[in-house]
């Protein structure tokens, strides 16, 4: 399962993004914990007040049903805020990983 984290907007209105297979991961359990902890029926999928320069992630889950929510930078606490640091810290992890490790 895939779990994708795009950022775009800022003051450059560049996009990023950082995806982590979650089950090649050795702590599947606690991602799959993580995930059903994210109040996925509690985020629109349109960002209002949408302020200029500030960051907007569009966040999924390769799921069944996929989940996936568009939320603006100050929506991103609790749950959210958790899932987001975790795949942009496991992404650049799995990133500097030589190819075979």
């Amino acid at each position: 399962m895939i779990v994708t984290v795009q950022r775009t907007g800022g003051f450059a209105g560049l996009t990023r993004t950082w995806q982590v297979d979650v089950e090649a991961e050795p702590d599947t359990d606690a991602w799959l914990v993580l995930l059903d902890h994210v109040p996925w029926s509690s985020a629109g999928s349109r960002v209002a007040g949408v302020h200029p320069d500030r960051f907007v992630y569009v966040i999924s889950a390769d799921t069944r049903p996929r989940r996936k929510a568009r939320l603006p930078e100050s929506e991103v606490t609790g749950p959210w805020r958790e899932l987001v640091d975790r795949v942009q810290q496991t992404a650049s992890v799995d990133a500097a990983r030589p190819e075979g490790r």
